[in-house]
């Protein structure tokens, strides 16, 4: 069995033009012949008859590292299948990255990972589960954008549901390292599943950082990252608090047209929420002038979206108590916390004196109160480092 799945005849690495992969037994594994890092093997001519030749009608989208077709398998499941592209230098350490992290994770709110070709495969697939309802990103700006279909309450859902697959990625000491709305995927029910891993990290709990060449998307990377070259678990809160811009604004993470300090939407919020001009961030059709609860939720948001924000990777909570703050904003039952969490209002809004808006937050929330580091386990260890 060993020597019939690692064959070391020359001859019989040859290209198989029918499977597309190098060799007879490219797509085997050693111990079944059937899996890789405990996932199924696909051939490339079941995924290529799945997707009717690439066809481009079954293109769901595209990003920097592949383009994803809708398939559906012989036993009837429907299937995203990504496509690396084939001249992309990186194509086989993404590949090979996604397959190691998402083996590894179990989560409602990801995206699972069916299986794959063979890495050493002439084409390098990847066969996810299908989430039919687009991305975030789709329904803000792109094919499904239109009034109504994403109601503040959807968005709260969306933005509580992130936040805990991040923060069970962080627990899995891994680092997302490209959270923005194109890759965050909704079902029909509107519940998330994160994707697209290519660029994610393992970072390992003993450490405080990794130094690596910044990688990401413009207008969500991490500038402390992007200056300093040291990842860490920080850089995706940074990248969430955009994500938590936009799901209150609607507006894009980059836009050429707006004013030159605020063409990157994170500046842009930041000079808002400091000026307390809160209606000059929101999108007014979710609510904020008509709805008090709305209005209050959206300002709870945006205050903490503005300490994901902060250059000081320090001055910025930990996923898990951005996920604490989310669920307090959303049922409004807030608990005491340690006496050092403890900040009394400082916002000068005049929603705050006329509407008590954030009175029962304990949470420091206010803009004033980001000179003072977040007390975590994660913040501690970095500060000590």
């Amino acid at each position: 069995m060993k020597r019939k799945c690692t064959p070391s005849d020359p001859q019989h690495q040859s290209r198989n033009p029918d499977t597309g992969s190098i060799g007879p037994s490219a797509n085997l594994d050693p111990e079944n012949c059937r899996f890789y890092y405990r996932i199924p093997l696909f051939s490339y001519k079941e995924l290529k008859e799945a997707t009717h030749n690439f066809h481009h009608t079954r293109q769901l989208g595209s990003g920097g590292f592949g383009t994803v077709y809708y398939g559906k398998l012989l036993d009837g499941r429907e299937v995203a299948i990504k496509r690396l592209y084939e001249h992309n230098y990186r194509r086989v350490e993404q590949f090979m990255n996604e397959v190691h992290i998402l083996t590894r994770l179990r989560h409602t709110n990801l995206v699972s990972l069916y299986g794959c070709t063979s890495h050493r495969s002439r084409e390098l697939l990847l066969v996810y589960e299908h989430v039919p309802n687009g991305t975030v990103a789709c329904h803000l700006h792109g094919d499904f954008a239109r009034s109504h279909t994403l109601p503040w309450q959807i968005r709260m859902k969306i933005a509580i549901e992130t936040a805990s697959a991040l923060c069970y990625l962080h627990a899995s000491d891994i680092i997302h390292r490209d959270v923005k709305t194109k890759n965050i995927l909704l079902t029909q029910s509107f519940s998330v599943k994160v994707a697209d891993f290519g660029l994610s990290r393992l970072f390992p709990n003993d450490v405080t950082h990794v130094s690596t060449a910044p990688l990401g998307t413009p207008g969500y990377l991490d500038p402390e990252y992007h200056e300093c070259y040291q990842l860490t678990s920080k850089s995706d809160v940074y990248s969430f608090g955009v994500v938590l811009i936009k799901l209150i604004s609607s507006k894009p993470a980059v836009d050429m047209s707006r004013h030159r300090d605020e063409i990157n939407l994170a500046n842009l919020a930041i000079k808002k929420i400091q000026k307390s001009a809160f209606s000059e961030l929101v999108d007014p059709s979710l609510g904020f002038d008509s709805d008090s609860e709305v209005k209050r939720m959206m300002i709870s948001v945006a205050e903490l979206a503005f300490q994901c924000l902060q250059r000081d990777k320090d001055l910025r909570p930990s996923m898990d108590e951005v996920l604490k703050v989310l669920m307090r904003i959303e049922n409004d039952t807030p608990e005491h916390l340690d006496e050092e969490h403890l900040r009394p209002p400082s916002l000068p809004s005049p929603d705050w004196d006329e509407n008590g808006l954030l009175k029962n937050m304990t949470v420091q929330l206010s803009p004033k109160a980001v000179t003072d580091r977040w007390h975590s386990e994660s913040t501690a260890s970095n500060a000590s480092a």
